[in-house]
């Protein structure tokens, strides 16, 4: 069957008929219990739960498409062409980073039915447990502790083979996982030439232990990497969430369907209710609008959460004033403190006859292995590109520690990441015609830097402004450099002897040695691991800081509520995607106790 063909059947998809393209073909005078905005991991568990209770009559709102836009998105290997500059990211580019030598970067954010989690890289990772006790401590609940919501995390996952069936014995421990959740998990399904290599440096360099499972609550050491991979095909929240409950009469989904604000519906005791939401297709309209009679649940993401907070006048008055937005409620924190992760792609050459550098250079190749994937849904495209993860700390001893408090959550927690792929990738290069290559990326995963999400416009349909502000503290460049550090030392155990060349010259890798050329290198090369977090961060009960209450509520506010990645005070030292979804079930599972 030729690629063109199979790409035609893929596209072809049925949905339920409660799925609706326009606003104007919404029910007339149906009435929403609950309106909840963004179908990533948080708007599609929300949903999911509340619709589950029949007399619940919910309303979803997804500003991208369902996934039959592109049928690549089910593809795990075909993950990295789904951002930037696609029909469902948002395309999003930051201003001018001063950390980065004032390069501007693109702002993946999925726009999408499955949000982010229909176009990232699937990993999937608990991340230390002193994360959660730390948003149970900055926030005054224990029911965020890892005690609390570890039952939670372990009914989201459906542990499964991964796609080429083989023996995992000894790369996940598999009591640690659940087995009858919506997200189906596994590990890689198909094999490298790096794996092997990796696993034997975790043998030759004590400094690089072997971690049979990074989900234990200690991350720290070389693993396995998991994906949200079941059956050689992508588990985003859509397809765990939502495909399984489209036939239920009591949910509604509207897609292709932008939220411009939420509207104030009245008042209780001084206090504003925010129950109406606002929303069109396009800037030219027409406008719609709709009150929910219980409650709306903002999941729009880290970036277009707090934007639709400040259209609707709750954020910084100083800043909504610039606009001609006046304020309802005054929040400062809105758009604030947001916290991400930096990548920093390092490029070794190797002596290899064939990496994944080869499949994108031969249609002939990419065709074949897109067969089998259609057909049987194994080989190489039925898993991600990478295959193995690491997760480091800075020494206890170093010298940053004489002038910077540790930034993460615990002794276990970890200070970078480290992962390895097959093949050359940057944000700076493209890719070389010719030769091969691995990537080793070295990423900060407990940064001290702070950016922000502001407007540029009352306009909802204009970006707002994103500042990262990556690399721009004294502890995420010490952090990052020894990152690079422990990257070079990994690389030059006797494992690597004969298959790495050298480090690649067209980015500055290979220049890069004293503290301040990596330090540079790192500026010129970095870019986001897509994971921004903390614009809407929770805080206590009547504390004069943060956004959101612990039980998501947006402060000094009524029937307004925040389920998604920006509520964390924290970035989790992890790829956050799990760490959203366990958001989620513990949001809907605090609506449904009030009920």
């Amino acid at each position: 069957m030729q690629y063109f063909v199979l790409l035609a059947l893929l596209a072809v998809r049925t949905v339920s008929a409660t799925v609706y393209t326009d606003p104007s073909q919404l029910p007339a005078f149906k009435k929403y219990d609950y309106i909840v905005v963004g179908a990533g991991p948080g708007g599609s568990v929300v949903a999911n739960r509340l619709s589950a209770k029949s007399s619940n009559k919910v309303l979803l709102i997804e500003a991208g498409s369902t996934t039959d836009i592109d049928p690549t998105i089910d593809v795990p290997f075909l993950c990295t062409g789904l951002a930037p500059n696609t029909i469902v990211d948002w395309n999003y580019t930051t201003v001018p980073l001063p950390g980065l030598n004032g390069r501007s970067i693109a702002y993946p954010r999925g726009k999408v039915m499955g949000g982010s989690s229909s176009i990232n890289y699937m990993v999937w990772t608990r991340g230390p447990t002193s994360d959660f006790d730390r948003f149970a401590a900055v926030t005054g609940d224990r029911g965020w502790s890892w005690e609390a919501v570890s039952q939670i995390g372990k009914n989201i996952e459906n542990l499964v083979p991964p796609a080429d069936g083989h023996n995992t014995a000894g790369q996940i421990i598999p009591s640690i996982h659940g087995t009858n959740g919506p997200v189906q998990i596994s590990v890689q399904g198909y094999p490298t030439d790096l794996d092997s290599r990796v696993f034997a440096t975790t043998r030759e360099l004590p400094e690089f232990p072997f971690n049979e499972d990074t989900s234990s609550g200690n991350p720290l050491g070389i693993s396995w990497s998991q994906f949200s991979v079941g059956g050689g095909i992508r588990y985003s929240s859509y397809v765990a969430y939502i495909q399984p409950i489209l036939s239920r009469p009591n949910l509604d989904i509207l897609v292709n369907t932008q939220v411009t604000k939420v509207i104030k519906t009245g008042t209780v005791r001084g206090v504003p209710i925010f129950t109406g939401v606002q929303f069109a297709t396009s800037a030219a309209g027409p406008f719609h609008t709709l009150t929910a009679t219980t409650e709306v649940i903002l999941s729009a993401g880290a970036i277009n959460t707090p934007q639709i907070l400040m259209l609707s006048g709750i954020g910084p008055s100083a800043q909504l004033s610039k606009f001609g937005i006046k304020t309802l409620v005054n929040l400062p924190d809105v758009g604030q403190h947001l916290q991400d992760h930096v990548v920093l792609p390092n490029v070794f050459t190797v002596n290899a006859t064939f990496t994944q550098d080869d499949i994108a250079r031969n249609a002939t190749l990419i065709a074949e292995d897109y067969e089998q994937w259609a057909l049987y849904k194994t080989g190489q495209f039925a898993t991600a590109p990478t295959a193995e993860i690491g997760w480091g700390r800075i020494p206890a001893n170093s010298a940053i520690y004489r002038t910077v408090d540790d930034p993460s959550s615990g002794p276990h927690a970890p200070h970078f990441e480290l992962q390895w792929a097959e093949a050359f990738a940057s944000f700076v290069q493209p890719t070389p015609a010719t030769g091969h290559y691995l990537m080793f990326s070295s990423n900060l995963v407990s940064p001290t830097s702070r950016g922000s999400v502001t407007l540029t416009s009352s306009n909802p349909f204009a970006f707002p402004s994103i500042d990262t502000g990556f690399l721009t503290s004294a502890f995420d460049i010490f952090a990052i450099t020894e990152a690079v550090k422990a990257a070079k030392r990994f690389m030059a155990a006797p494992a690597w002897k004969g298959y790495v060349t050298g480090r690649y010259e067209g980015t500055g890798f290979a220049d890069a040695n004293t503290d301040a050329e990596i330090a540079e290198y790192a500026r010129n090369n970095a870019a986001t691991v897509f994971h921004p977090t903390g614009t809407a961060m929770m805080s206590p009960y009547g504390a004069n800081h943060g956004v959101t209450n612990p039980d998501l509520t947006v402060k000094n506010t009524l029937g307004l509520r925040v389920v998604d990645a920006s509520v964390f005070p924290y970035v989790p030292a992890a790829h956050p995607q799990f760490h959203v979804y366990v958001i989620a079930e513990r949001a809907a599972q605090l609506i449904l106790e009030n009920l």
